[in-house]
């Protein structure tokens, strides 16, 4: 249990209203909800914690115990686990049934089964033009034999003799009458005097599924795709979780995606660049003709229009960058080097600059060695 003051948790004033610290979870636990921070042990902890807080101050006995005796008064109280109470579980069923899922079901529907996730790997092109993929599943569906009872065929769960069906008892201790979850049935109200031997009282067995998912034009790594009710069962006959499908786009062996353009490195070689011309470059949709103007530099980037992604939630086509990159050649003959020292000779001799960078770059350089003179 956490001994931080609750109303400071909830960041309510000690005289808040119960609607106001309604509101005060609600932003907390949409927040910090494990479901929208995978493997974020911090924002876990948060939530915890701000559920442990809410269910003390929203119960008017727990709220008068604690703010008479602080945590003293209610240390056997919480539960300040991630299960939840019934009161917390119709709080769930408002904030997270169509983000998460969790609580219960309404008219006797028993508990919403868990969501699932799954990561689909993508090629670029299936990103960029849309698919259909086929997904296998692990999912815990309703137990045929029981019908998701969890009791034997012919039999069926009994009311719990402890809690009568209330799903809680009431303890005295002391000055305080304190209300907990039921230890016999967990909370359920019912149990199973003869389990079901196919699924051994839990009412779902695991199995597999195949899935067709639609995957639309345009989408990028991180992307969801939810498809409603294809979740776990819920316990009790309760209503299916849903499928979120989590898009991850492989690598691409010649180009790159950021937002809705793509970009590609083109290289090309030096008189190439130094007299122009065009070349062909290749596209997600077929090769185009890319200008090459007259004296281009390397880490230029010419842009053909059109040529990118259509964003899967609405806006123009991205384009096609490349990046030029100008080769240096490699295993030359005696003549070719030969005649580049030719072509160096005139260079030098012509009186300009014929590389620009180069050119101010030592000048640069020239500058700096002149004011670090003393």
């Amino acid at each position: 249990m956490s001994k931080r003051d609750y109303y400071e948790i909830l960041n309510v004033a000690r005289n808040a209203s119960e609607a106001d610290i309604r509101q005060a979870y609600r932003r907390l636990a949409m927040k910090y909800h494990p479901d929208r921070n995978p493997g974020d042990q911090v924002a876990e902890d948060n939530f915890k914690e701000a559920k442990e807080a809410y269910e003390i101050l929203a119960d008017a006995r727990k709220r008068a115990a604690y703010d008479q005796f602080g945590h003293a008064g209610v240390d056997n109280s919480a539960g300040g686990g991630y299960g939840g109470s019934a009161d917390l579980g119709d709080l769930f069923g408002g904030v997270f049934r169509d983000i998460f899922g969790g609580g219960r079901g309404g008219g006797g529907q028993g508990y919403r089964g868990s969501d699932l996730r799954y990561t689909l790997d993508l090629t670029l092109e299936e990103a960029v033009f849309g698919t259909t993929a086929k997904i296998r599943i692990p999912t815990l569906v309703s137990c045929a034999g029981c019908a998701g009872s969890g009791a034997k065929p012919g039999t069926k769960p009994t009311t719990c003799p402890t809690c009568r069906g209330v799903g809680q008892v009431r303890m005295q201790q002391g000055f305080f009458s304190i209300q907990q979850t039921c230890p016999r049935c967990q909370g359920r109200g019912t149990i199973i005097p003869e389990p079901c031997e196919t699924c051994r009282g839990s009412g779902r067995v695991e199995e597999q599924k195949t899935l067709s998912v639609k995957v639309p034009a345009g989408v990028d790594n991180g992307d969801r795709i939810r498809l409603a009710g294809e979740g776990e069962h819920g316990e009790q006959s309760g209503p299916p979780g849903d499928l979120y499908v989590q898009i991850q786009v492989k690598p691409h062996p010649i180009f790159s995606r950021e937002e809705s353009d793509l970009y590609c490195q083109v290289p090309i070689s030096f008189t190439a660049a130094a007299l122009g011309g065009e070349l062909e470059v290749p596209t997600l949709d077929g090769r185009v003709s890319l200008k090459i103007p007259a004296e281009t530099q390397t880490g230029r980037v010419l842009r053909i229009r059109g040529k990118g992604v259509k964003p899967v939630r609405g806006g123009p086509t991205g384009d096609l960058l490349c990046r030029i990159n100008i080769e240096t050649p490699v295993n030359l003959t005696k003549e070719q080097k030969d005649l580049l020292q030719q072509f160096a000779d005139t260079m030098a001799a012509g009186g300009k600059r014929h590389t620009p960078q180069e050119g101010s770059w030592l000048d640069g350089v020239k500058k700096f060695f002149e004011e670090m003179k003393f």
